[in-house]
């Protein structure tokens, strides 16, 4: 037995040394691309060309910051990201979670032709043109609701959270219904709730996809700036820098002496400054949904 037991210890030893070592490295290769490209935005354009610099800036500089919010439409399009990503996350998971409910009620005798229609989106599309065309025929051009209408369903969350809301108990539902709970009541108050572990994933799905996006605004929002979206100013920015290896109009705080050659932004260092710009609020956001990805609210809530 004793054998046993030094064998189980020494094995539990190297397990754990590995799996610590193991997750150490991925660590690290997970968070370096992040750091370096912290350490390259807060580091002087001309001297990122030299390269170099890993985990901190060489010649530390607010340059390539300043470059970003030099332009007054970046407040803008700032708030005008803001309000798109929160009406269609909070929209598209009321209205999506309200289908998927009606679709997996097996009374329902139009679920699955429903269902199979909602599906087909997802493999097929009328492409650029006629989606163009649509928009256009909706007198949603130049119109701020265009980044919400088009985004109110999602087949896929539909999908997604459909299957989860099948997985709730069904006497959660009878015994609301004993109760007097109508469809629209057992929705708010039983099905709405329990949703939240897979409602807060498809949130953040829902809330990167539109906070990223920036085609649409060039498709359909581009000769309106009012409507301009913070991702398609930095993608504007990010391509004028790219024309040349160092902008003079882009300089943040040139001034007339010999330090505006050092105050000027290259493509790489703009790059990495228009990259943490965006990706911050998403990050910002995650901590306070990561604690829904774990384990379900209707865990233990029926004892059968």
């Amino acid at each position: 037995m004793n054998i046993k037991r030094k064998q189980l210890k020494i094995e539990d030893v190297l397990f754990n040394t590995f799996n610590a070592a193991f997750m150490l490295v991925l660590a690290i290769v997970t968070l370096y691309p992040f750091i370096n490209t912290i350490a390259v935005s807060f580091n002087d354009g001309l001297d990122t060309i030299r390269g170099g610099i890993y985990l901190w800036p060489r010649i530390f500089s607010l340059q390539n910051y300043k470059a970003v919010f030099f332009s007054g439409t970046v407040y803008n399009a700032f708030f005008v990201s803001i309000a798109r990503t929160v009406l269609s996350t909070v929209l598209n998971l009321f209205l999506t979670t309200m289908l998927s409910y009606t679709l997996s009620r097996k009374e329902y005798v139009l679920r699955k032709p429903i269902t199979i229609i909602c599906v087909l989106t997802m493999y097929f599309n009328a492409g650029l043109i006629p989606n163009y065309f649509l928009i256009k025929g909706l007198g949603l051009l130049n119109n701020f609701w265009v980044y919400v209408i088009p985004t109110l369903i999602s087949a896929f969350n539909m999908v997604v959270i459909r299957t989860y809301i099948c997985s709730i108990p069904e006497s959660l539902i009878e015994s609301a219904r004993i109760d007097g709970a109508g469809d629209f009541r057992i929705f708010l108050k039983v099905i709405f709730p329990l949703c939240k572990p897979c409602l807060a994933t498809i949130a953040l799905f829902v809330a990167v996809g539109s906070w990223n996006a920036w085609f649409d605004t060039f498709i359909y929002c581009s000769s309106k700036q009012e409507l301009s979206t913070l991702q398609y100013e930095l993608m504007k920015l990010l391509s004028s820098t790219s024309n040349a290896n160092a902008n003079p109009a882009m300089a943040a705080g040139v001034g007339a002496n010999s330090q505006a050659s050092s105050s000027l932004v290259t493509p790489l260092s703009i790059r990495a400054a228009i990259t943490i710009v965006a990706a911050m609020p998403i990050i910002v956001v995650y901590p306070f949904l990561q604690k829904y990805f774990i384990v379900g609210l209707n865990v233990g809530s029926v004892k059968e």
